[in-house]
């Protein structure tokens, strides 16, 4: 029997699935309602929409926002936190940051409230000394009286425990003896590095998740063994490498933002088959509007993430942005007669107007509807009775219009210019304040409505082209079809470099690695080979903040040194060459490679493309504008704008004065006449 390999992706309004034959080819693309009560229901909604036996598929590769939701709506697991005596506020002391730029005003909610922080008697010093015994008395007198408290998991980090983990590990043995079904997380088995703030605030988000993932991952191996599947569940991380569902709960913070990071990985390696390795990702779905940046191929990747004000999470993830701009952002007036769209969004219930399932509030896809840009009698994913509701969209533009003196497609014009502002500053602020100029990168537009949008975002920054993948609107489950397992791992040793015997880095390293093969063993997904990669953050003695510097196992001082001055040189003109250099954390990623085909694009001759019909279009008035059918579309073709080009999971808007053309590998490719 032919086997298949599944991508689905949960998202807020829709839940995206991307099969493909084990030989990588696509075979069908899907959307189906997301149910946010319980994602994995949408997921098994998809798999019968999908129709094939359970037998035909050989793996489920998943994208979830249940870690993502649960920080944002604070669902997480009644915690306690453990730590060391002095300790207790640390969440509230963290950085001197504030919530806004201007002004004290804002609201700081750890994800642990203060009176579930219980101090212990311990502490060990920066070098892993012990300098204050632990109390095993107390520790065992606490681990009762939280028993007693119904607490569901306990989060244990002590000062310095990065340098010596024996406190942490003791506590938590004595927890597990007392209740052995807790969930007990050391701060060092989730993030073995210095910064108390950090770790702690990591650590913490772990235990919240910890629970709440694991009844998600229990229920969703059950939900798809009623299925009649029995075989590998893989879930994307925030890394953008797969782990078994089997680790879920002890990756739980791993997984916060698994589905934009699955799309960067696809839109990185389709954009390199399509000969541009500088690339800007914007994937455009119901709720939010997703940024990321590659260079050279690779998506940047940042070891810290603010989660909410004063929740850092730092874990290797993607560096992706969101902000809440999507199709189903609702637009209204603020007290002060602007016009706002978002961050509020209509979501999957009651959604856009036009949908026809209770929203009443004009959003982003009404607006789309309205100015013709969309399909009316064939929405994505068939929501409602299979059409959108254009009357009720237009009565709903109407009294927006109204409050500001605008008739119901200059309201809904509006709308769109301000989402396509927000959208645009935030593209400028990963591209243009970090030095990049837009001109010599691609953007590639994804998600069920990043096609709609992408062209007024191509021309209002200024990017160089556009590139609109052949399933856009699932990308991010293609994504998960496409990634490889892969784990990072970190030790802090804060030494100097002369001071640091060479042997010692490569039997760290070589642990990295042995613990990275020993994780990638327990899954049964084809691997076809193991990578990898190591780092090195370093500094000159006296600075705090280190360069991450990329170096091999077996270096010799000499080689790290150059590498750092080097790379020192490259970042600020010149190195201090007279300083001792410091090492402060080692680092490794061990990637599990799995097989796939990799495409390359030919040279193919130039035909324009034939419209099948056309419809009137807003663009500043009124407009009779080609309509071309996607899977019509062949290699070479090409035609300029305005267009609309549709398909099943989106619909691509062609502004005036633009030229697209379709590449070899049926990507149309998008630029400014």
């Amino acid at each position: 029997m032919r086997q298949h390999l599944i991508g689905i992706d949960s998202g807020g309004t829709f839940t995206d699935l991307y099969c493909a034959d084990e030989s990588g080819q696509v075979v069908k693309v899907l959307k189906v309602s997301s149910t946010p009560d319980d994602p994995s229901r949408a997921l098994v909604d998809a798999l019968t929409a999908l129709g094939f036996p359970a037998e035909s598929i050989a793996t489920v590769l998943h994208g979830t926002t249940i870690a993502t939701n649960a920080v944002i709506e604070r669902r997480g697991a009644r915690c306690a936190l453990v730590t060391t005596r002095g300790f207790r506020d640390v969440l509230e002391l963290g950085r001197r940051d504030r919530p806004s730029l201007y002004g004290l005003t804002g609201e700081q909610r750890p994800l642990i409230a203060r009176d579930q922080r219980w101090e212990v008697t311990e502490r060990v010093d920066h070098r892993g000394q012990v300098i204050v015994p632990l109390d095993e008395d107390q520790v065992r007198r606490l681990a009762i009286h939280l028993d007693q408290e119904g607490i569901e998991s306990v989060v244990i980090a002590f000062i310095h425990a990065y340098a010596n983990t024996r406190h942490e590990d003791r506590v938590r043995e004595i927890f597990l003896e007392v209740r052995p079904s807790w969930d007990v997380v050391t701060a060092t088995s989730v993030l073995c590095e210095f910064y108390e703030f950090e770790r702690t605030s990591t650590a913490v988000v772990q235990g919240y998740l910890q629970p709440l993932v694991s009844r998600y991952a229990k229920g969703l191996i059950d939900k798809l063994a009623a299925f009649g599947f029995h075989r590998d569940i893989l879930i994307m991380q925030s890394n953008g490498g797969l782990t078994p569902v089997t680790r879920l709960a002890n990756r739980a913070a791993h997984i916060v933002r698994s589905g934009p990071a699955a799309g960067v990985v696809a839109a990185a390696e389709l954009a390199a088959d399509a000969g541009y390795s500088n690339v800007i990702t914007g994937d455009m779905g119901g709720t939010s509007f997703d940024v990321a940046v590659v260079i050279d191929g690779r998506p940047e990747v940042t070891e810290t993430t603010e989660l909410d004000f004063r929740v850092p999470l730092k874990i290797p993830m993607i560096d992706v942005h969101t902000i809440g701009a999507g199709g189903g952002s609702i637009a209204s007036i603020d007290r002060s007669g602007v016009l706002q769209v978002g961050p509020r969004s209509a979501g999957a219930r009651p959604g856009p107007v036009c949908y026809g399932l209770g929203g009443t509030e004009p959003t982003v896809t009404d607006c789309n509807a309205v100015l013709g840009r969309i399909n009316t009698d064939k929405p994505i994913g068939g929501v409602g009775s299979g059409h959108l509701d254009l009357a009720a969209a237009r009565a709903a533009l109407g009294k927006l219009g109204d409050a500001m003196g605008l008739g119901v497609e200059q309201a809904a014009a509006a709308v769109l210019a301000v989402v396509n502002q927000t959208m645009s500053g935030r593209i400028r602020l990963l591209s243009v304040e970090r030095g990049h100029d837009p001109r010599d990168f691609a953007f590639v537009a994804f998600g069920g409505a990043g096609p709609l949008h992408g062209a007024a975002l191509l021309a209002d920054v200024g990017i160089g082209a556009m590139i609109v993948p052949p399933y856009p609107g699932v990308l991010c489950a293609m994504g998960c079809v496409i990634a490889d397992l892969r784990y990072d791992f970190s030790r802090t040793i804060d030494k100097r470099l002369d001071e640091v015997d060479p042997a010692s880095l490569r039997e760290q390293f070589e642990r990295h690695l042995e613990e990275g093969r020993s994780q990638l063993a327990q899954n049964t997904a084809l691997i076809k080979d193991t990578v990898a990669t190591h780092s090195i953050d370093m500094c000159f003695l006296g600075q705090i903040h280190p360069l991450r510097v990329p170096v091999e196992a077996d270096w010799s001082r000499a080689q790290i040194e150059e590498a750092f001055l080097r790379q020192y040189a490259g970042a600020f003109g010149s190195a201090l060459e007279n300083l001792p250099i410091v090492l402060v954390t080692l680092r490794s990623s061990v990637a599990g490679v799995r097989p796939r085909e990799r495409k390359e694009a030919h040279d193919v001759a130039a035909i324009a493309a034939p419209a099948t019909t056309t419809r009137p279009v807003y663009f500043d008035g009124w407009i009779d504008t080609p309509i071309y059918q996607r899977s019509a579309l062949q290699a070479g073709m090409w035609f300029t704008g305005p267009a609309i080009i549709e398909q099943a999971d989106t619909t691509t808007v062609l502004e005036p004065g633009m030229r697209c053309r379709v590449d070899a590998l049926s990507n149309l490719i998008v630029e400014l006449l």
